[in-house]
């Protein structure tokens, strides 16, 4: 089988990369600039140049593919604008689409996010419960998400849509801040700790997209990826603090001025340009519930998550101390 695989450099792709190799898959990733990649080369995959802004220069990565991982997308830029998230993530999917219809690509795999739902307001959600996003990465990858069940439904291609939950991990950067703020102990909870936050391994991740790329019986699928159960923040906290040999961060703070205060920053620095120091987004982490129920991926994958939060916690902090990052 080969199998293109888009954003190659990129935290879940790179994964994805390398275990499809391993799998016996001959790879071929998308990058936008394959100079710059000589790690992922260096596992066997083949690397194209192409931006998925331009339809032309997906006419090669395409080219001669079985199966299409589509996992690149602009993921969320406080400065970043609304027309940046619609060109990547929206009309740069529906160009891959094109190119794979014209390919005569056998499946297409696409990653969606589990953010298309929302804030969940009676946890958990499930693939049926209705859009609800709440920011503008989160909007694009939704309408993303619609372009590719149009195409599904109009039978142009055999697609599925796969919603992760929040993927940590080896190689992962975006939890590296929490842990550091907590071997620190400078880490304070904002409101109660008490909201609900869904976390997948990365190799959980990997295990669900290969079943969304081999069973028959996905086409057609829209699956939410995400690890056996969700955990409050004080649950995750807690972990990382036995993890790190701390102390549970105790401190506790209201929510509402510090949203208040990422509002103002938000109008005075995004028409300067300027990437915000604090957020309503980054906010949101403590606000919003993100539950999931994950029992289709279960029934009709065959999906089973093997690692447990400490477990991964564990090993993504072990990285991190290797890397020297922690």
């Amino acid at each position: 089988m080969k199998a293109l695989v888009t954003g190659a450099a990129g935290f879940t792709a790179g994964h994805l990369c390398e275990r499809l190799v391993r799998e016996g898959y001959q790879v071929r990733g998308l990058v936008r600039n394959s100079s710059r990649y000589s790690e992922v080369r260096q596992t066997g995959v083949e690397l194209v140049t192409g931006d998925l802004r331009d339809p032309d220069s997906l006419k090669q990565a395409v080219n001669g593919m079985d199966i299409v991982f589509h996992i690149a997308a602009l993921f969320r830029s406080e400065n970043g604008s609304r027309k940046d998230m619609w060109n990547t993530n929206v009309q740069g999917t529906r160009n891959l689409l094109d190119a794979s219809v014209k390919a005569g690509v056998r499946r297409f795999v696409h990653c969606s996010t589990v953010g298309v739902h929302g804030d969940i307001k009676n946890p958990p959600a499930n693939e049926e419960t209705p859009y609800g996003p709440g920011d503008h990465y989160q909007e694009s990858k939704a309408e993303g998400e619609r372009v590719v069940l149009r195409y599904m439904a109009e039978g142009r291609l055999p697609l599925v849509v796969f919603r992760p939950g929040a993927i940590y991990g080896p190689r992962d950067l975006r939890f590296l801040k929490l842990f550091r703020a907590i071997k620190r102990k400078q880490f304070i909870m904002l409101g109660s700790g008490q909201v609900t936050y869904h976390m997948i391994y990365i190799d959980d991740l990997i295990d669900g997209i290969l079943l969304c790329g081999t069973k028959e019986t996905s086409i057609g699928g829209v699956y939410i990826l995400a690890g056996e159960v969700p955990a409050t923040l004080n649950q995750i906290a807690q972990v990382i603090a036995d993890v790190v040999v701390v102390r549970p961060p105790k401190v506790h703070f209201p929510v509402a001025p510090v949203y208040l205060v990422g509002f103002l920053c938000e109008l005075i620095c995004k028409p300067f340009g300027i990437n915000p120091p604090l957020y309503r987004r980054r906010v949101d982490f403590f606000r919003k519930n993100r539950a999931f129920d994950i029992s289709k991926a279960k029934r009709e994958l065959g999906f089973e998550p093997k690692t447990d939060l400490r477990t991964g916690i564990a090993l993504t902090a072990e990285w991190y101390r290797k890397a020297g990052l922690l």
